[in-house]
Protein backbone atom coordinates (compact mmCIF):
# COMPACT_ATOMS: atom_id res chain seq x y z
CA UNK A 1 0.00 0.00 0.00
CA UNK A 2 1.32 3.02 -0.98
CA UNK A 3 1.64 6.40 1.33
CA UNK A 4 -0.84 8.38 -0.65
CA UNK A 5 -3.85 5.99 0.04
CA UNK A 6 -3.22 6.58 4.37
CA UNK A 7 -2.02 10.31 4.55
CA UNK A 8 -3.93 13.05 5.59
CA UNK A 9 -4.38 15.51 2.55
CA UNK A 10 -5.23 18.59 4.73
CA UNK A 11 -1.56 19.78 6.01
CA UNK A 12 -1.96 22.82 7.97
CA UNK A 13 1.08 25.06 7.97
CA UNK A 14 2.59 27.82 9.24
CA UNK A 15 5.04 30.37 8.46
CA UNK A 16 8.51 30.35 10.59
CA UNK A 17 8.35 34.09 11.04
CA UNK A 18 4.40 33.81 13.17
CA UNK A 19 5.29 33.32 16.85
CA UNK A 20 4.23 30.68 19.06
CA UNK A 21 0.87 32.34 20.29
CA UNK A 22 0.09 32.15 16.56
CA UNK A 23 0.61 28.17 16.53
CA UNK A 24 -1.24 27.99 19.48
CA UNK A 25 -4.18 29.69 18.07
CA UNK A 26 -4.25 27.48 15.11
CA UNK A 27 -3.63 24.04 17.44
CA UNK A 28 -7.09 25.20 19.39
CA UNK A 29 -9.28 26.50 15.65
CA UNK A 30 -8.17 23.46 13.74
CA UNK A 31 -7.62 20.45 16.08
CA UNK A 32 -4.04 19.03 14.64
CA UNK A 33 -1.14 17.29 16.09
CA UNK A 34 1.57 19.20 14.78
CA UNK A 35 1.98 21.91 12.09
CA UNK A 36 4.37 22.11 8.82
CA UNK A 37 6.73 25.53 9.49
CA UNK A 38 7.17 26.61 5.34
CA UNK A 39 9.74 29.64 4.76
CA UNK A 40 7.43 30.93 1.71
CA UNK A 41 6.58 27.87 -0.47
CA UNK A 42 10.17 25.72 1.38
CA UNK A 43 9.18 23.32 3.94
CA UNK A 44 11.68 24.23 7.12
CA UNK A 45 10.69 22.03 10.20
CA UNK A 46 7.93 21.22 11.86
CA UNK A 47 6.53 22.44 15.32
CA UNK A 48 4.59 19.78 17.64
CA UNK A 49 2.90 21.07 20.65
CA UNK A 50 5.48 19.44 22.72
CA UNK A 51 8.14 21.51 20.97
CA UNK A 52 6.04 24.05 22.28
CA UNK A 53 5.79 23.08 25.54
CA UNK A 54 9.17 22.43 26.35
CA UNK A 55 11.00 24.78 24.20
CA UNK A 56 8.74 27.89 24.82
CA UNK A 57 6.28 27.34 27.67
CA UNK A 58 8.64 25.79 30.43
CA UNK A 59 11.64 28.16 30.05
CA UNK A 60 9.11 31.07 30.03
CA UNK A 61 9.65 32.22 26.40
CA UNK A 62 7.40 34.87 25.28
CA UNK A 63 4.96 33.30 23.01
CA UNK A 64 3.62 36.73 21.46
CA UNK A 65 7.27 37.44 20.50
CA UNK A 66 9.31 34.18 19.81
CA UNK A 67 9.30 33.19 16.58
CA UNK A 68 8.05 29.31 15.28
CA UNK A 69 11.54 28.97 13.60
CA UNK A 70 13.59 29.37 17.05
CA UNK A 71 11.52 26.48 18.45
CA UNK A 72 10.61 24.24 15.41
CA UNK A 73 12.33 20.81 14.74
CA UNK A 74 14.15 21.64 11.47
CA UNK A 75 16.00 17.97 10.64
CA UNK A 76 12.95 17.33 8.55
CA UNK A 77 12.21 13.69 7.24
CA UNK A 78 10.13 13.28 4.58
CA UNK A 79 8.39 10.58 2.71
CA UNK A 80 7.51 10.48 -1.14
CA UNK A 81 3.75 9.76 -1.73
CA UNK A 82 4.62 6.73 -4.07
CA UNK A 83 6.80 4.88 -1.67
CA UNK A 84 5.07 2.39 -0.05
CA UNK A 85 3.84 2.80 3.59
CA UNK A 86 6.36 0.66 5.20
CA UNK A 87 9.07 2.72 4.47
CA UNK A 88 7.10 5.48 6.22
CA UNK A 89 7.06 3.07 9.38
CA UNK A 90 10.54 2.77 8.93
CA UNK A 91 11.47 6.28 8.47
CA UNK A 92 9.82 6.60 11.39
CA UNK A 93 10.92 3.81 13.69
CA UNK A 94 14.49 5.28 12.76
CA UNK A 95 13.87 8.93 13.60
CA UNK A 96 11.48 8.30 16.23
CA UNK A 97 8.92 10.29 15.08
CA UNK A 98 5.23 10.45 15.23
CA UNK A 99 4.29 12.90 11.75
CA UNK A 100 6.12 12.47 8.76
CA UNK A 101 5.99 15.26 5.71
CA UNK A 102 4.59 13.60 2.81
CA UNK A 103 6.33 15.41 -0.68
CA UNK A 104 5.45 14.70 -4.08
CA UNK A 105 6.24 16.77 -7.29
CA UNK A 106 9.05 19.02 -4.80
CA UNK A 107 5.57 19.73 -2.92
CA UNK A 108 4.35 19.22 0.43
CA UNK A 109 0.69 16.82 -0.32
CA UNK A 110 -0.60 15.37 3.11
CA UNK A 111 1.65 14.28 6.51
CA UNK A 112 1.30 10.60 7.72
CA UNK A 113 1.21 9.63 11.38
CA UNK A 114 1.52 7.05 13.40
CA UNK A 115 -2.27 7.26 13.43
CA UNK A 116 -2.67 7.14 10.09
CA UNK A 117 -0.53 4.00 10.14
CA UNK A 118 -2.64 2.11 12.98
CA UNK A 119 -5.33 2.88 10.47
CA UNK A 120 -4.48 1.66 7.58
CA UNK A 121 -3.09 -2.05 9.67
CA UNK A 122 -6.58 -3.35 9.10
CA UNK A 123 -6.55 -2.95 5.59
CA UNK A 124 -3.39 -4.22 5.50
CA UNK A 125 -3.83 -6.98 7.41
CA UNK A 126 -6.52 -7.98 4.84
CA UNK A 127 -4.83 -7.81 1.58
CA UNK A 128 -2.16 -10.07 3.22
CA UNK A 129 -5.39 -12.78 3.92
CA UNK A 130 -6.17 -12.28 0.30
CA UNK A 131 -2.82 -12.96 -0.84
CA UNK A 132 -2.41 -16.18 1.12
CA UNK A 133 -5.97 -17.01 0.14
CA UNK A 134 -4.89 -16.86 -3.42
CA UNK A 135 -1.14 -18.73 -2.98
CA UNK A 136 -2.76 -21.36 -1.05
CA UNK A 137 -5.96 -21.71 -3.99
CA UNK A 138 -2.88 -21.22 -7.28
CA UNK A 139 -0.93 -23.52 -5.17
CA UNK A 140 -4.22 -26.30 -5.77
CA UNK A 141 -5.02 -25.35 -9.06
CA UNK A 142 -1.19 -26.10 -9.83
CA UNK A 143 -1.21 -29.63 -7.77
CA UNK A 144 -4.45 -30.23 -10.10
CA UNK A 145 -2.85 -29.24 -13.45
CA UNK A 146 0.55 -31.18 -12.57
CA UNK A 147 -1.38 -33.94 -11.55
CA UNK A 148 -3.79 -34.07 -15.17
CA UNK A 149 -0.38 -33.45 -16.61
CA UNK A 150 1.07 -36.35 -14.99
CA UNK A 151 -2.07 -38.49 -16.09
CA UNK A 152 -1.67 -37.29 -19.65
CA UNK A 153 2.46 -38.26 -20.03
CA UNK A 154 1.72 -41.06 -18.26
CA UNK A 155 -0.89 -41.97 -21.15
CA UNK A 156 1.68 -40.83 -24.06
CA UNK A 157 3.81 -43.17 -22.50
CA UNK A 158 1.80 -46.12 -22.75
CA UNK A 159 0.37 -45.30 -25.76
CA UNK A 160 4.10 -44.91 -26.74
CA UNK A 161 4.94 -48.06 -25.72
CA UNK A 162 2.13 -49.74 -26.78
CA UNK A 163 2.94 -48.19 -30.59
CA UNK A 164 6.80 -49.83 -30.24
CA UNK A 165 5.25 -53.19 -29.55
CA UNK A 166 3.05 -52.78 -32.48
CA UNK A 167 5.94 -52.36 -34.48
CA UNK A 168 7.80 -54.88 -32.98
CA UNK A 169 5.35 -57.72 -33.64
CA UNK A 170 4.52 -56.01 -37.29
CA UNK A 171 8.59 -56.63 -37.96
CA UNK A 172 8.43 -59.80 -36.74
CA UNK A 173 5.43 -61.88 -38.89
Amino acid sequence: MLVEKIMTRDVVTIDCNENVLDACKKYKDLKVGCLVVMDGTLLVGIVTERDIIERAILIEKDPKTTKIRDIMSSNIKTVHALAPIERAAEIMRENNIKKLPVILNNEIVGIVTVTDMSRALPTFSEKIDELVDFYIKSKEDVDNIMDEWGEIIAGLRNYQQLIKTKKTELATQ
